[in-house]
């Protein structure tokens, strides 16, 4: 494994945990803790949070990732291969697929109809109750769990080539 790689690998490791952790707290807690405010405070509060996920730290790991992952998935299945490849190849796909794809194609075309809402009117409390609520936190639980599963497995990856270098040497 190159010196860049191997940089790269260890620091995803902790990076998809990171970011599965903000996902985790939102299915966990932070969702059910909106869903219990009176009238339209749960959906003019996640309007909120929507406008102000774009900070740096977390868009940097969250969407850094997207291209460390393709590039440890591929190094992981051209490079490494055997059984730490292939592990590490589906962690990155995990990640890929799990969190970013979830993201663009679920919760981000949820969060723009809320965007796109008056929130104090009928039909937001009606699409936050109905609809926006179960869907997106449902599919919130999908990236928390795939980013889990990631860190997982790319850390178990890294472990078992590095059992089977000690191994080879």
């Amino acid at each position: 494994m190159s010196p860049t790689l191997f940089y790269l690998a260890h620091f995803a490791v902790p990076a998809y945990a990171l970011v599965g952790g903000v996902f985790l707290a939102f299915s966990d807690f932070i969702m059910r803790a909106l869903s219990v405010t009176s009238g339209q405070g749960g959906a003019e509060a996640m309007q909120a949070i929507n406008r102000e996920v774009f900070r740096w730290v977390f868009m940097v790991l969250f969407l850094g990732l997207v291209p460390a992952s393709l590039l440890i998935a591929a190094h992981g299945a051209l490079i490494i291969g055997n059984g730490p490849g292939t592990m590490m190849a589906l962690a990155g796909l995990t990640y890929f697929a799990g969190c970013f794809g979830v993201t663009v194609f679920f919760n981000v075309p949820m969060n723009e109809t809320l965007a796109g809402m008056e929130a104090s009117a009928d039909a937001t409390l009606d699409y936050w109750s109905r609809s926006y609520l179960p869907r997106w936190t449902f599919w919130n639980t999908v990236r928390a769990a795939a980013c889990a599963l990631s860190s997982g497995l790319l850390l178990f990856s890294l472990a078992w080539a590095a059992q089977s270098q000690g191994q080879a040497a």
